[in-house]
């Protein structure tokens, strides 16, 4: 088994993009979801409710900046992680505070959205612990995503959901699940009963199986929101309420060094 696809997603609910490879923290891979959107007061806003958020992109720049990328001729705008600035409250769970990027994103982002807005920016993952609910241990930190440091999809699994959909709808494409690592598999859904995986020469711990959203519903080229995948999830994949598809890992490294996984890396079970 390996690695056939890795994601990363600069802002929260933007579009994610694939790297060849990238470096695991404590808190997720680097570079993933340390910005955020939110409303003036601080309420953070997703693609669930403003799926126009999807058609925006933001790459990484080598020296830690940010590249802001609007849908058509949008004017790109680079953003640096703010280092002065005074912390505004934000609704983030466990969050409570984060970095301003300043007027010239919040218009930016504002004018593209059609609402006001503000980017903001995660100082320090390591102060976001990772909740015991969804499998975090003391001192476990997490960057802007929902609920664990990474999720991995498999392609077996998402053949079988495919496999389970009506034949009137087009294939399921893996990017809907918004995974950080996707493994060609083996078994559909044998990730489920995984509890330590090894991914090149990193080790992670299982967190939780991960409950889907609506925002598995929108397609992520058009927009457009539909039934699936929840609708056939909710008949072969539903328990305690909800849906489930793709597993939360959460890294186990020496300190905050950093180590690389890449596209290829070998995927063992310990």
């Amino acid at each position: 088994m390996q690695v056939t696809r890795l994601r990363v997603y600069p802002v929260k609910s933007f579009a994610g993009r694939d790297v060849a490879s990238a470096v695991v923290r404590p808190w997720g891979l680097e570079g993933d979801r340390r910005w955020g959107v939110v409303e003036p007061d601080g309420t953070p806003v997703t693609a669930r409710e403003r799926n126009a958020l999807l058609g925006l992109t933001a790459e990484p720049l080598s020296d830690g900046g940010l590249l802001l990328v609007g849908a058509g001729d949008a004017e790109p705008l680079r953003v640096d992680p703010p280092v002065d600035a005074t912390p505004i409250p934000v609704g983030h769970s466990r969050q409570r505070e984060a970095m301003p990027a300043g007027d010239e994103a919040d218009a930016w982002l504002s004018e593209r959205m059609r609402m006001p807005l503000r980017l903001v920016w995660q100082p320090d993952p390591l102060q976001r612990p990772v909740n015991p609910a969804h499998g975090g241990l003391p001192g476990e930190g997490l960057s802007l995503a929902d609920a664990g440091p990474l999720l991995l999809a498999s392609e077996a699994s998402l053949a079988q959901l495919n496999a389970w959909t009506p034949d009137d709808v087009p294939p399921l494409d893996v990017v809907r699940f918004r995974p950080n690592v996707v493994v060609d598999g083996d078994e559909p859904f044998a990730e489920d009963a995984w509890r330590r995986v090894r991914i090149g020469g990193v080790r992670f711990r299982f967190g939780e199986v991960c409950d889907r959203c609506v925002m598995t519903t929108i397609d992520p080229d058009t927009l457009a929101r539909g039934k699936e995948p929840i609708r056939t999830l909710a008949r072969h994949r539903k328990w305690d309420g909800a849906t489930w598809f793709g597993v939360r890992l959460i890294p186990e490294l020496d300190g905050d060094a950093g180590a690389r996984i890449a596209v290829g890396d070998e995927v063992a079970i310990d």
